[in-house]
């Protein structure tokens, strides 16, 4: 089975091997505040440090997932108002996650083609949350600097499900980011990482929310001894340092995926296919790591069912998108023989 699926995807062939490395060590029976635990943690903590360029100030945390992650911020990071910047489903979601938990939501939404317009907005100073890479329709934002600039005293918190491991980012125009390993990263499901800034551990110091497990200045003393706040995925840890250890340094991956991205685009656009058209026109605000493909129902239904009977999976629509369009993951576990499996069913779908 080969899967373009933007998450759960493609999970690297190593990961085969590591775990029967993970079985034959122990690895799946180790107390999880074991030394050897700790230097799994420690060793993953590094490595993440090292190639993904993560400044050595940020911590990093293994939580459950990033969606936990909404609730951590709500929680131990927001005085009383958050303001979400967003154009699609995930951002959305963000939204209406966190009215549960804090008193004041401000939800700014803007165009599919377009980027938020800052420049009317008046200065604020508790959280920002922003999406960077919305999975639903195919856009990303590439530049956090204005963001940063406009909410100079907010903490600025960052959702890179679908692109952390995949593209460079520039870790200082935000305080707080968070993703989920399933993507980018090539590992199966089931655990998520946050990194936060000094800023934002100034916040939580400030907050003092305690009242939580996953409570952040309660998983920030876990983290100190290199131990998690809970039970930790163990395997998914152990599986993150192996997989790092072994592929490219992000400058590296990032240079392949956004070639990769602009040959797909030009794929759709200048090839006489009846593979759909990207729903995205803009060129600046579309996704390096995850497209979407626009069509009439018929047409979507026709290429996944093709796609299907070759043994390939694409993904499907998201939100409102959902019976017009198909997604295509741009992921960095994915192969160039994949890719022109795909392209030469999708040459072949009228």
């Amino acid at each position: 089975m080969i899967t373009f699926y933007p998450g759960p995807s493609k999970i690297y062939p190593q990961v085969a091997q590591y775990l029967q490395d993970a079985y034959a060590e122990g690895i799946l029976s180790v107390n999880h505040r074991s030394l050897e635990c700790m230097d799994i943690t420690r060793g993953a903590i590094e490595i993440l440090h090292q190639k993904l360029h993560i400044p050595r100030d940020y911590r990093i945390y293994f939580i459950s997932s990033a969606t936990e992650a909404w609730e951590i911020i709500a929680q131990s990071l927001t005085i009383r108002q958050s303001v979400h910047f967003f154009n699609g489903a995930f951002g959305k979601k963000w939204a209406e996650y966190t009215e549960k938990i804090v008193p004041e939501v401000q939800k700014i939404t803007f165009d599919l083609e377009t980027l938020p317009d800052l420049a009317t907005l008046e200065p604020f100073s508790d959280v920002v949350c922003i999406t960077q890479n919305e999975t639903s329709n195919g856009t990303q934002i590439v530049d956090l600097q204005p963001f940063r600039q406009a909410f100079s005293e907010a903490l600025i918190a960052v959702d890179v499900t679908s692109s952390f491991g995949g593209i460079t980012l520039d870790w200082v125009q935000a305080d707080l980011w968070f993703a989920s390993v399933q993507k980018c990263l090539g590992l199966p499901a089931g655990m998520g990482i946050m990194i936060v800034s000094p800023k934002a551990l100034e916040r939580a110091l400030q907050i003092n929310d305690r009242k939580f497990y996953n409570s952040l200045l309660f998983i920030d003393e876990n983290f100190q001894q290199f131990q998690t706040h809970y039970t930790p995925n163990v395997l998914g840890i152990y599986l993150l340092n192996k997989v790092l250890s072994n592929i490219s340094d992000i400058s590296i991956i990032s240079e392949r995926i956004k070639q990769q991205s602009i040959d797909w685009y030009s794929f759709f656009e200048n090839s006489p296919y009846n593979a759909g058209t990207v729903l995205v026109k803009n060129k600046t605000v579309r996704s390096d790591t995850v497209l979407a493909i626009q069509g009439t129902t018929e047409e979507i239904d026709n290429i996944k069912n093709k796609t299907k009977a070759k043994g390939i999976t694409i993904g499907n629509g998201y939100g409102i998108w959902k019976n017009t369009t198909y997604r295509v993951a741009n992921f960095p576990a994915i192969e160039e023989n994949e890719i022109k499996a795909l392209q030469s069913i999708l040459k072949d779908s009228k």
